[in-house]
């Protein structure tokens, strides 16, 4: 009997961790194709110049976070206790929803594109981490700080691709500006993290995606309707603006974030917001190959080095990533 069961103990684990590497590849994918959607928002902004950042956050985070909490409906109701007894967490995170479009597109439009990217999404996988250790008590594996920081590397080198387009373009903005839209990136980071955590938090407790990331989600698009009302004038003064304004809702925010609420069920925070550093080199890609903007080849470098962070934290389904 005890050799029996001796014997039968390696293929136990053996089947758990076929059962793991493959949902977390899953999941990795499930982000990834977040990423590339969230990738796309920068290109789809510069149609609609007349829109300012507020009212780009706000139509695209709100219309697309009551699109997930009435798709949802269903899932909600039926796991009502379960969200109830977890108030303060999917009040945290229905928070975070809230301030992260604000905080990220007047980043980017305050220090420019590249600034408020690299700050906001670059800094994210730190500030997830630095959650997950003091919230959670997680530890970080070698894979995920080497992912980390060949993702953070090849942001900075995006950045500094596009600051010197910028700066050749005459595009640079005062001081002041640059400052204060560095501080509202960190914020986006940090709101990302705390609402990436929380719904990760509400699916580890046994809450679905669907549901976790309806509820968070629709309290944060009830929060920014006021914000849409009070600047969202100019996305009905053309078809374009108009356009633009169902594009971000639909397809990068609410897809995006139903793709990242399934991701999150297989992967931790810290390694999905490591893994949608994709998004930038996506956005300066498509920049390149739409907007008809130059990247220097130290921008090319950045996308090598994001693409060599996804390789890293993705290689044999992930599982040691997380």
């Amino acid at each position: 009997m005890v050799a029996a069961a001796a014997g039968t103990r390696p293929a136990d684990e053996d089947r758990r961790q076929s059962h793991t590497r493959p949902s977390a590849a899953v999941g990795s994918l499930c982000v990834l194709a977040a990423s590339v959607l969230w990738g796309t928002t920068g290109t789809a902004a510069t149609f609609a110049p007349a829109v300012g950042p507020l009212a780009i956050g706000a139509v695209a985070m709100g219309l697309g976070g009551l699109l997930q909490a009435l798709t949802a409906t269903a899932h909600i109701a039926r796991e009502r206790r379960a969200l109830r007894g977890s108030g303060g967490t999917v009040a945290l995170g229905a928070l975070a929803v809230a301030v992260y479009p604000l905080a990220f597109y007047t980043s980017m439009r305050l220090a420019g594109v590249a600034v408020g990217t690299v700050v906001s999404l670059g800094t994210a996988p730190l500030a997830s981490a630095l959650i997950e250790r003091v919230l959670d008590g997680g530890s970080l594996t070698r894979r995920w700080k080497l992912g980390a920081a060949l993702g953070v590397l090849g942001t900075v080198l995006l950045c500094a691709a596009e600051t010197m387009g910028a700066e050749s373009a005459g595009r640079a903005g005062s001081v002041a500006e640059t400052v204060l839209g560095v501080c509202l990136g960190l914020l986006a980071a940090t709101t990302y993290a705390l609402y990436s955590w929380a719904a990760h938090r509400l699916i580890t407790r046994g809450v679905s995606s669907r549901a976790a990331m309806g509820t968070v989600f629709g309290l944060g698009g009830v929060l920014l309707l006021p914000v849409l009302l009070a600047t969202g004038a100019p996305l009905l003064e053309s078809w374009t603006n108009a356009a633009v304004g169902a594009y971000m809702a639909l397809i990068p925010m609410f897809t995006g974030y139903v793709l990242f609420g399934w991701g999150l069920t297989h992967v931790p925070p810290s390694t999905a917001t490591t893994l949608t550093l994709l998004e930038p080199a996506v956005a300066a890609v498509l920049a390149v190959l739409i907007v008809g903007e130059h990247l220097a080849w130290v921008g090319w470098w950045g996308v090598g080095s994001v693409g060599a962070c996804l390789t890293v934290l993705t290689w044999r389904g992930g599982a040691e990533a997380a």
